[in-house]
């Protein structure tokens, strides 16, 4: 016999990820609009929802955007979205991150690391690009790496004073 309170409840949970979907897809509009002039990231591979919660190692390829809490760590040559209610406690090294949430631990970007308000973020930022709006939270260190192609530049070493004393470098073109 059908019951009204099964209906009501299935109602619910299709309007949720109606929601959600909503919320999804106004997020991505938001992020394609204001990636001019910035870096933009390839096409999301996967979609951690806001109701999951991860615990351990996640490497992929691509770009993920988690909405969830996560406890762990990230290892990506892509991209890495951090919905407004996500919640990491992780160690993240990625191509690029784009935060609106919450991560706690250290991140590591080879292109760039991208603070939306609200983030609230608490480690170290390795990057060679970091751009925070004004309203996120950040407490950490910061080192600015140069780009892999000037890499070489840096690796001078312990040799401090004139340029006589230094050995002779040269870059490949």
């Amino acid at each position: 016999m059908w019951k009204q309170e099964e209906a009501v409840v299935g109602e619910e949970d299709r309007e949720r990820d109606r929601e959600r979907e909503r919320e999804r897809e106004r997020w991505m509009e938001d992020r394609r609009s204001s990636s001019k002039g910035t870096q933009s990231l390839p096409p999301e591979v996967a979609f951690v929802g806001k109701d999951v919660e991860f615990k351990g190692v996640i490497t992929y390829s691509g770009t993920v955007r988690i909405d969830g809490s996560l406890d762990g760590e990230i290892h990506t040559d892509g991209g890495l979205l951090v919905g407004p209610e996500a919640v990491l406690k992780a160690k993240v090294t990625a191509g690029t991150v784009v935060c609106h949430g919450n991560i706690t631990g250290d991140i590591v970007a080879t292109n760039q690391i991208v603070l939306c308000a609200p983030a609230v973020v608490q480690g170290s930022l390795t990057a060679p690009v970091l751009s925070m709006e004004e309203g996120v939270v950040f407490n950490g260190t910061l080192e600015m790496k140069a780009q892999a192609k000037a890499e070489g530049l840096r690796e001078v070493g312990p040799y401090v004073g004139t340029a006589s004393n230094r050995p002779q470098i040269r870059l490949a073109a």
